[in-house]
């Protein structure tokens, strides 16, 4: 308790941190360019980033886009937030917030591209609406991503994935969609950079293959 603690005065003092409390967590919605960004580069959001792997290690590949990490644990922001303050990456910040209230931080097309990555399956079936990859969240996605953006899931849990899949089938309006059982077995590995976050990392090792999909939203 007493590091939690500790680590939530740390983000309370880190602006490259925006949560309640801020300034520009209450403003920042349609204004990331402008207000915190300073710059008219593409976003990129990653849900449920935890530690912020993911985040960190795309900011580092692709400089000339901006990259925000999003999850309610300021405990597990603090991690990547350090270190991209360690490492002077100014294109990168951390949202601490809860994902079925994402439309309140990001206007309609803000969002360029969206990564779910490893998130937490809620396996049980009154758990369903929770799934990051239901319809519910899907419409939400669907309002903040600029036309022709990505959204990519990258998971290790199977019935997660097929549960996409079978969500994904019943909608008209996706196009581009590529999926895989095994993404290190497949063409898509490219795609994900090489980023491998310590959960990947702990469910690889115990022999789970890696799925991935990635698809845009037809506008029309």
């Amino acid at each position: 308790m007493r590091r939690k603690l500790e680590r939530f005065r740390d983000n309370a003092l880190r602006e490259n941190v925006l949560e309640p409390g801020k300034t520009l967590y209450e403003q920042i919605q349609g204004s990331w360019h402008r207000d915190y960004f300073h710059n008219s580069a593409p976003i990129v959001v990653e849900l449920a980033c935890g530690r912020g792997e993911y985040t960190v290690g795309l900011a580092k590949l692709f400089p000339e886009k901006n990259f925000i990490g999003v999850d309610i644990k300021g405990d597990r922001i603090w991690k990547g937030s350090g270190i991209a303050l360690e490492e002077g990456l100014g294109n990168i910040a951390f949202l601490r917030t809860e994902i079925q209230l994402l439309d309140k931080f990001f206007a309609n097309g803000e969002i360029s591209e969206i990564w779910i990555t490893f998130p937490d399956p809620r396996p049980k079936d009154r758990d369903i609406k929770r799934r990051l990859t239901s319809p519910r969240f899907m419409e939400i996605y669907k309002k903040l991503i600029s036309k022709g953006g990505w959204l990519r899931l990258k998971t290790d849990n199977t019935d997660l994935f097929q549960y996409t899949l079978d969500t994904l089938k019943e909608r008209e309006d996706i196009e581009d969609f590529q999926s895989t059982f095994d993404l290190y077995g497949s063409e898509l590995e490219e795609e994900c950079h090489g980023i491998k976050t310590r959960f990947e990392e702990k469910f690889s090792a115990k022999g789970e293959d890696i799925k991935y999909l990635r698809f845009a939203f037809n506008p029309n």
